[in-house]
């Protein structure tokens, strides 16, 4: 019997409705032997999963994805396999996570000026114990009732380069893939299509990215077929996921992205190939 993966599912460690056990539970229902916790700038939702998964029969990989800018665009590099309990790795996110709600406040003031009064301890209350993210300051606007869609208010205010928006200075993409190199993870692009500078996955190969997510919920077939093209030409793997954030966005996606679990042994290759230098 074929076995399948989701290799990009969020819990409400950052910004996902579902907590670990919801999420397990979901990937049971949809048939998934394993999943992949990809949580922003956070590990600490990969235990409680891993817990619940051993109950349910399902592999979990432990997992992260962070966000990193260059002046032109905004790109968010997935890790597999990390070494997610090194005590070096865990104080580094822990600023980061700082670092993101110094965002929050600041991206708050820069909103009340374009006419949209909203509190950022809501937003922080939103997000309660996971990653606060701009998914939470939309979610906050949208309760003021004058939007209906998270879609709109990143198109018109919090999206890469509107005018609300405040860059994520922390990491940049060669901090990121060397981090994440370190601590043994395998670099994953995520979601190319909404990157939109296909040029810079050369650069990224150059930093030691090992893998494009080419199956996303938001790419197309021809997506799809661009990326792996790509990824043939600079020999890098090939995963695939979801991206499943709960209730949050238009549908629940866990499992609507199934990827063949080989594409997981050749990730578990790559880890020990990784770990072996």
């Amino acid at each position: 019997m074929a076995k399948y993966a989701d290799l990009h599912v969020h819990t409400f460690y950052s910004d996902s409705t579902f907590s670990p056990e919801e999420v397990v539970g979901r990937a049971k229902e949809a048939n998934l032997a394993a999943i992949a916790i990809c949580d922003h700038d956070s590990i600490d939702g990969i235990s409680p999963c891993m817990e619940a998964a051993e109950r349910a029969g399902i592999e979990v990989i432990p997992g992260i994805e962070m966000t990193v800018e260059k002046e032109d665009a905004e790109a968010h590099i997935l890790g597999y396999f990390i070494g997610w309990e090194d005590p070096g790795f865990r104080k580094i996110l822990k600023e980061l996570q700082e670092t993101r709600v110094e965002r929050i406040h600041k991206m708050v003031e820069k909103l009340k000026s374009h006419g949209v009064d909203v509190d950022a301890t809501d937003v922080l209350k939103l997000s309660g114990r996971g990653s606060v993210g701009r998914l939470h300051l939309a979610q906050a606007i949208m309760k003021t009732g004058k939007f209906n869609r998270h879609r709109e208010i990143f198109d018109k205010f919090i999206g890469f380069g509107k005018p609300c928006y405040v860059p994520n200075i922390k990491l940049s993409p060669k901090g990121a893939i060397e981090l994440l190199l370190k601590v043994g993870g395998i670099p994953v692009l995520a979601h190319p299509y909404t990157v939109g500078k296909d040029e810079y996955i050369e650069e990224f190969v150059g930093y030691g990215l090992k893998g494009i997510e080419i199956y996303h919920s938001d790419h197309t077939n021809s997506m799809t077929k661009r990326y792996k093209e790509i990824a043939e030409r600079y020999n890098l793997l090939l995963t695939g996921g979801s991206d499943c954030h709960g209730l949050n966005k238009s549908r629940v996606l866990i499992g609507s992205v199934k990827v063949p679990y080989e594409l997981v042994e050749k990730l578990k290759e790559e880890a020990e190939k990784i770990n072996d230098k």
